[in-house]
């Protein structure tokens, strides 16, 4: 392939400047790229982003050359989990220790280490085919300003002929400042370029949980075959800004909890205090109609609260059908204190037995929400080290079976995991220590037993007819429409016990090739579903 292109009067002999802290942004496409997109009369865009170089001083730590930016791993990670050819540029007069260096650094982000600075025209062409062949698309290239009197510029470029031009050199820059910005320079160039419309996502969620998603491609700046394109929001940057483009706002809210009041006798959007970012985002949904919600805040409430979730899941009782097992949600009780002093009497009106299990009202968001225990004696539950107010649940034996079922729109899925042992082993594991409480995260580790209990064996047990019907009630009964929850089937009776409810999950057990269709379909469908309702 022949590549062409007029950087607007820059040469890379100039391009390798240290230190700047502005950096100029411009476009390279290929000759091949015969497609040009008209979006209106007399404008010209160019093709989709396929591709991105970065000049090697942006991206180096000063403090660390053998490292890049935290703002750089950030960007790199998620431009490859995009599918987005990413370079790092360097000159001839960087020395060959250094560029081993710079290759060693780049490696783990499947980065190419091209020289481009410094060298000729057809020298970079080489370089750049040579690592990436038939690219087919725009590539970004950022590189220090020469001067500091603007920020960084990407103006609309377009192929005339055989060479790059700009296709509108009195229209309006798209101007960045920092590396943080280039994802919503990307996403919207590439939605102007694409003739059909394209919804773009903005989603909101801790680094850990988006790259857990992004690693399985669930979260492109390219457009998905259903006509999504994903835009990671940040709080460092202009929250409005940002929002501009965005059709839909996908949210873990859950992880911008600051804390949960439950003692509040307010409405239950006064009970939760997010961060002021989340808190701006949410004003921000508010107030424009404009942009809608895959899931708003108020619907995940519910889930947010043991007690809440407990005294809906008592509607499954609406689905009992003669000659089949019953779904249900387990027997409970609420105790604000352990030290209450009919507490024994309120729990035989329950229905709950020793042993039971103990939870913090509070299911996500703040730190002590997995802190939970199982207690085996009456007196045990003074001085409990779980936090108050907490519910007090049934322990369903249910041979070390969990089965975690993902809602994506009209889609379930389901997966089978080995899970806790009967009250039987319970116990004797109790034994060993006085038959005192057995303390846990849930997130982190659970009793276990050490038999060869096969969870694949429970599988032939479960009705998924029935587990869908209450999948499809909870959707409803919830208005959600990505969601989680897990069931144990109680050995005996055949019951089969919802025994938690979660907002988002990573439905990591799901084959990609099959969960990520269903989570952008999940989503376009909301989406659509809301455009039809404001016309």
């Amino acid at each position: 392939m022949k590549w062409s292109f007029r950087p607007a009067g820059v040469c890379f002999k100039n391009l390798m400047l240290p230190n700047f802290p502005l950096f100029f942004l411009f476009l390279l496409l290929p000759r091949s790229s015969a497609t040009v997109l008209n979006t209106s009369e007399g404008e010209e865009m160019c093709p989709a982003v396929r591709g991105v170089i970065l000049d090697h001083s942006l991206v180096l730590d000063p403090g660390n050359v053998a490292s890049f930016t935290p703002a750089a791993k950030s960007l790199l990670r998620r431009l490859r989990y995009s599918k987005i050819r990413t370079g790092v540029s360097y000159g001839s007069g960087l020395s060959s220790d250094k560029v081993n260096l710079l290759k060693s650094v780049a490696e783990p982000y499947s980065c190419d280490c091209l020289l481009l600075s410094g060298c000729s025209t057809d020298a970079a062409v080489g370089e750049i085919t040579c690592a990436w062949g038939d690219i087919r698309g725009s590539i970004l290239y950022l590189a220090p300003k020469l001067d500091a009197l603007h920020k960084i510029s990407c103006r609309w470029l377009t192929i005339k002929d055989v060479e790059v031009t700009n296709a509108c050199p009195n229209s309006s820059r798209l101007d960045i400042d920092k590396l943080e910005e280039l994802p919503l320079t990307i996403c919207r160039l590439n939605k102007k370029a694409i003739e059909s419309d394209v919804v773009m996502v903005g989603y909101i969620m801790k680094p850990s949980r988006e790259e857990d998603f992004a690693k399985r491609g669930a979260l492109p700046m390219c457009p998905t075959p259903n006509g999504l394109m994903f835009l990671p929001l940040t709080f460092d940057l202009c929250l409005p800004l940002q929002l501009e483009d965005v059709d839909v706002v996908l949210h873990k809210a859950t992880d911008e909890i600051v804390s949960i009041d439950l003692s509040c006798q307010a409405e239950s959007s006064y009970k939760i205090t997010y961060t002021p970012g989340m808190q701006e985002l949410q004003r921000h949904i508010e107030c424009h109609s404009h942009c809608s919600v895959v899931d708003p805040l108020k619907n995940i409430y519910p889930v947010l609260d043991r007690l809440t979730i407990q005294q809906i899941l008592l509607g499954l009782e609406g689905l009992k059908i003669e000659g089949r097992s019953a779904i249900r949600g387990p027997h409970f009780l609420k105790v604000s204190y352990f030290d209450e002093p009919d507490l024994a009497k309120r729990l035989l009106e329950a229905k709950l037995s020793l042993p039971s299990i103990v939870k913090p009202q509070v299911a996500c968001g703040v730190p002590d929400a997995h802190s939970m225990a199982i207690v085996f004696r009456d007196e045990d539950f003074n001085d409990l080290n779980v936090p108050t107010p907490a519910v007090i649940q049934e322990y369903v034996d249910h041979s070390s079976t969990l089965f975690k079922f993902y809602v994506l729109g009209e889609n379930v899925f389901h997966a089978v995991k080995k899970s806790t042992p009967n009250a039987d082993v319970l116990m004797k594991l109790s034994e060993r220590n006085g038959l005192k409480p057995i303390l846990f995260d849930s997130l982190k580790s659970l009793p276990t037993d050490t038999g060869k209990q096969n969870p694949g064996d429970q599988e032939q047990n479960i009705d998924l007819g029935l587990v869908r019907d209450a999948a499809n009630w909870l959707s409803k009964t919830l208005n959600l429409t990505i969601f989680g929850f897990d069931v144990v089937i109680q050995e005996g009776s055949g019951d089969h016990v919802i025994v938690d409810v979660n907002y988002l999950p990573s439905f990591k057990e799901v084959p990609d090739d099959v969960a990520i269709p269903a989570f952008w379909e999940a989503i376009r469908k909301k989406f659509d579903s809301k455009a039809v309702e404001k016309q």
